[in-house]
């Protein structure tokens, strides 16, 4: 255990999932004071998580959830977007509206809601740390053989809005990155086993990436370590877009 993060309040969303968990797990060990957000799966978040549900698409559950944070405690409050969602192999001529909506919304309503509210705490408070998880799909590869036309735009999408977030926010102190993860051992990763053999194929090390790694990545984007490090994109791909 160390106190990299000692006194700092960090909210990560998507806190149930893989990424988010294992992220969670990491900030507490490293002294952070960690607030889980998510829609589903809070009752197995990691123990001293603190848990608060919110719908990522629906701008009121994002804000009321930022109102609980501070009238707790006044401290800036970090965030850390990793919730996300993909379509299930549908192609693009195939694409039900509803389910484009639902991953848009997610994906990329909801990381520009929690980035907006969380952002105009830390600018009123001098300053802070936002990390957005995008990812390899958004502007490095076009996956395959799995079709996923609307997650690869959701996840270019958060590249640019945290570029653009950068340049607006940078310099009144909010550092806004990302990072973008290539193909990961996770849960969600583990229902298409079926791709997995082309997949670790077509990466140059030959494996998926592990938890650790995403979230050292992570944690090095909120560090002070990062300090001059504004509206970057850290590709973590293990070699995938090299192909």
């Amino acid at each position: 255990m160390t106190e990299r993060f000692t006194g700092r309040r960090i909210a990560v969303t998507g806190a149930a999932g893989g990424i988010g968990s294992a992220l969670c797990q990491s900030l507490l060990e490293q002294g952070a004071r960690v607030h889980g957000l998510d829609r589903d799966g809070l009752d197995a978040l990691p123990a001293g998580v603190e848990p608060n549900q919110v719908d990522l698409r629906s701008e009121d559950s994002v804000a009321g959830v930022v109102r609980e944070l501070y009238a707790q405690d006044p401290t800036p409050v970090d965030l850390v977007t990793c919730a996300g969602i993909v379509e299930d192999d549908v192609a693009a001529e195939d694409m039900p509206m509803d389910l484009y909506d639902a991953v848009m919304g997610v994906n990329l309503r909801g990381v520009f809601l929690t980035c907006r509210e969380f952002g105009r705490e830390l600018l009123a408070r001098g300053g802070g740390a936002i990390v957005n998880v995008a990812s390899m799909s958004g502007n490095a590869i076009v996956n395959h053989p799995q079709k996923q036309s609307v997650y690869n735009t959701s996840k270019a999408g958060v590249s640019a809005l945290t570029r653009s977030l950068a340049v607006e926010w940078g310099p009144r102190g909010v550092r806004v990155n990302a990072v973008s993860p290539g193909y990961v051992d996770t849960p969600l990763n583990a229902l298409k086993a079926h791709m997995h053999e082309q997949w670790k194929a077509e990466t140059v090390l030959g494996r998926f990436g592990e938890l650790r790694e995403i979230s050292a990545a992570i944690e090095y984007l909120l560090s002070d370590d990062s300090g001059f490090c504004c509206g970057t994109e850290l590709l973590v791909d293990g070699g995938f877009s090299l192909r």
